[in-house]
């Protein structure tokens, strides 16, 4: 009898689930899962500078995910959100293979996108193709679990947390958060099509705003906006997810005060007399000396802990090719002057020549700064979103070889060609220099190169022939030893919700290639869908995503060969190629057609190579303990800190490969109430950085927390505390630990 009450109640709940839905909601639901990855020792991936490897976390990375379904049974798909470089295809394929185990036809590649935001602050080693993991010195395996674990996890927290409810659409303006960094290649589109455009850049943000239908609370909102993450130098070596990622946890922390009740909120008195108590208090309690503790301790110090339930804020990159949040502009370093504007170099060095953010010289005032102004801008949308989404949920994927696409252009025929890179590649850009002797726009490469070149792969005469005008450093789609050094099969993808179509892109769009895209799907979509799609069809472009294959810059902008010409792999008619091939996607959706499949690309797993070092084994020095204090808090004069200070301690540590403490800390600040320490601030927050390096003379690891005082901060007593892993041996148990610093007052 309960086993037919139990169906009954079953039967029931779906029901009534599939007439809610089908009355004008979705099934919706979000997830995020923290994905920082290696902190030491593992070289960034996006300015490829050997010399920027992790050194500690200015706030932690993270996986973002939101999935809608017609019903339970209906259609759906999934939108993960990476704070990491870019997305990657071996990353996509290792998921995919997770998510198959777990759900079996659920979720595949026709319906789950993954971006990346394009922080350059993140560890690299975690793609497929040999160019883009020369600087990490190969495969990272520690990088790339950390990603594919935290992708799943947050599409399991998604799916787990499916519920009722409703989706809202808002689009407004961000200002001043990102400009042109090639406005002479821009200059070079038509006239005509310039005047359509109020700028140089796009400056519009979409955002999506997830309502729980039954408790008609906000779960999360997504938005989708073009700039750089380069906010942060390419000298930084502290884990960051830049300009993005920071408006991300401004994001969700404000959702998060925002909907707290007064109950929750610490309130101190700040009078002369609770002052004096507190210096009294704080002089009593001394460094903690180093000392075992669980696996898991770090995590019940965390301040956000990760039950599933968090409002989810995700910042998704977009047609981003040509901009740069780095919005003062580029000088020279040494005249400070504006650089050259057509090569963006100083007396014929592209390595004097860099952008400088709005907190300049300070790059994380910069990165916070960028950040603000995208947050700011959610919070206007998110708040004042009304236009109610409806309709169906569709999708469209397929691979296409890029290297040999045959496009009909002007009554012509012509193709795409194998991957090449030009000299301008090698000049980097404004947000990050490259290599001395190159510039931007250089159409030319000198002898000694060319020989250089030439030990690797000389270029065939074929490929110099079709990529011109771009002169062929590096013919990367003509190597593949000891394994392909770039793709040549790519996916594109297209996600329908309603009235908004997602188009998933595996590179760095242009503006102006971007709208040429986004205005081709449109105008398909309109003319092939039967009154289902109009002008109000909201096109949007997830840059970076399901894999990675560099810039698209229009047949125009290629002719300069700026950075991102130089950069687009496959020739000047690879943005035809894209509108070509995305029309055909856009057909099919709106005539319900089904499109093949294409080509699959390589699973390059099993033949990665790696030279990277990994840490074998750390003990601490004699009759000291790991966690033990090395350098105290420095005391001020007054006897109390005050809002926008900066004390630090340094700790006896271990290297942080040993275990990454995963939706745990390294770092924490911990607050007396009572007799009980709270943690108030930990490794996940922006104010809080936490620094790692190897000590000059023992060669053991050092590790410094440093907490820039908020102004909102409560007075009290503080103390830092710092949690790490050791292994005795490579082969040894993890053993952990923790040490925390004396007591401060804050005035």
């Amino acid at each position: 009898m309960m086993k037919e009450k139990s169906l009954l109640v079953a039967f029931c709940v779906g029901f009534a689930l599939l007439i809610v839905v089908n009355g004008g909601e979705y099934l919706i639901g979000v997830g995020s899962y923290d994905m920082t990855g290696p902190a030491a020792g593992v070289n960034m991936m996006g300015y490829a500078n050997l010399d920027q490897n992790t050194a500690g976390i200015h706030f932690r990375l993270r996986a973002r995910t939101f999935i809608v379904a017609e019903s339970s049974q209906g259609a759906r798909f999934a939108f993960v959100n990476l704070d990491a470089g870019m997305a990657s295809q071996l990353v996509t394929i290792k998921v995919l293979e997770r998510l198959k185990s777990r759900f079996g036809n659920l979720y595949t590649e026709e319906n789950i996108a993954i971006s990346g935001i394009h922080t350059h602050a993140g560890p690299g080693g975690y793609l497929q193709y040999l160019i883009y993991s020369i600087t990490s010195l190969g495969f990272v395996q520690q990088s790339f679990d950390a990603i594919v674990t935290a992708i799943e996890q947050s599409i399991v927290q998604a799916h787990n947390n499916l519920k009722p409810g409703s989706i809202f659409i808002n689009q407004g303006d961000v200002e001043n958060a990102g400009i042109n960094r090639s406005p002479s290649a821009y200059l070079l589109n038509p006239p005509e099509e310039r005047a359509q455009y109020s700028a140089n850049v796009d400056k519009e943000m979409t955002l999506l705003k997830f309502v729980d239908g039954a408790s008609e609370k906000s779960i999360g909102a997504f938005s989708w906006y073009a700039t750089h993450g380069t906010s942060m130098s390419k000298d930084n070596k502290l884990i960051s997810g830049d300009n993005k990622g920071a408006a991300a946890r401004f994001f969700e922390d404000w959702f998060t005060s925002s909907t707290k009740s007064s109950s929750n909120v610490i309130t101190n008195s700040s009078t002369s007399s609770n002052n004096e108590k507190s210096n009294e208090k704080a002089e009593k309690i001394k460094a903690t000396g180093g000392s075992r503790c669980g696996k898991t301790t770090s995590q019940g110090s965390k301040v956000r802990k990760n039950d599933g339930s968090l409002f989810v804020g995700a910042f998704c990159q977009s047609n981003v090719g040509d901009v740069t949040p780095n919005v003062l502009g580029a000088f020279c370093t040494d005249s400070g002057k504006p650089c050259d504007f057509n090569h963006s170099s100083c007396h014929g060095s592209d390595l004097l020549c860099l952008g400088r953010g709005p907190g300049y010289p300070d790059e994380i005032l910069s990165t916070k700064i960028i950040g603000e102004r995208q947050f700011q801008k959610a919070v206007d949308l998110f708040n004042s979103a009304s236009e109610k989404l409806s309709g169906k949920i569709d999708y469209r994927h397929v691979y296409v070889n890029f290297t040999d696409i045959e496009v009909e252009l002007n009554g012509n025929k012509v193709k795409t060609c194998p991957a090449g890179l030009g000299p301008g590649f090698a000049a980097g850009t404004t947000d990050g220099p490259g290599v001395f002797g190159f510039q931007q726009g250089d159409t030319e490469i000198n002898k000694l190169w060319k020989k250089l070149r030439d030990v690797l792969k000389k270029p065939s005469q074929y490929q110099e022939e079709c990529q011109k005008p771009k002169a062929i450093l590096l013919s990367s789609g003509e190597m593949f030893e000891p394994y392909a050094w770039a793709p040549a099969i790519l996916p594109i993808q297209m996600l329908r919700l309603g009235k908004l179509v997602i188009l998933s892109v595996p590179g760095e769009f242009t503006t102006m290639a971007g709208r040429r895209l986004r205005e081709a799907v449109k105008e398909t979509l309109i003319i092939n869908g039967n009154g289902e799609f109009d002008n109000d069809t909201h096109i949007v472009i997830a840059g970076l995503t399901n894999t990675y294959s560099q810039y698209i810059a229009t047949f125009e902008e290629y002719k300069h060969q700026r950075y991102e010409a130089a950069s687009t792999l496959y020739g000047p008619h690879t943005l035809s190629a894209y509108v070509q091939e995305f029309n055909i996607l856009a057909k099919s959706m709106a005539k319900e057609e089904k499109v093949a499949k294409g080509p699959l690309p390589p699973d390059l797993y099993s033949v990665q190579l790696s030279l990277s070092i990994n840490p074998i084994g750390e003990s601490p020095p004699p009759n000291i303990k790991f966690g033990d204090i090395k350098q105290d808090i420095t005391q001020p004069k007054s006897g109390s800190f005050e809002k926008g200070d900066r004390p630090s301690a340094t700790f006896w540590s271990a290297d942080p490969r040993y275990d990454l403490l995963t939706e745990g800390t390294y770092a924490v600040v911990e607050m007396l109430q009572g007799e009980r320490w709270i943690p108030v601030y930990d490794d996940d927050d922006f104010c809080l950085f936490y620094r790692w390096k190897l000590d000059n003379t023992t060669w053991n690891s050092l590790a410094t927390i440093e907490w820039e005082v908020p102004k909102d901060t409560s007075s009290g007593v503080y103390r830092l505390r710092h949690f790490g892993s050791s292994k005795k041996t490579k082969d040894a148990p993890n053993e952990y630990f923790t040490g925390a610093s004396s007591a401060f007052t804050l005035s």
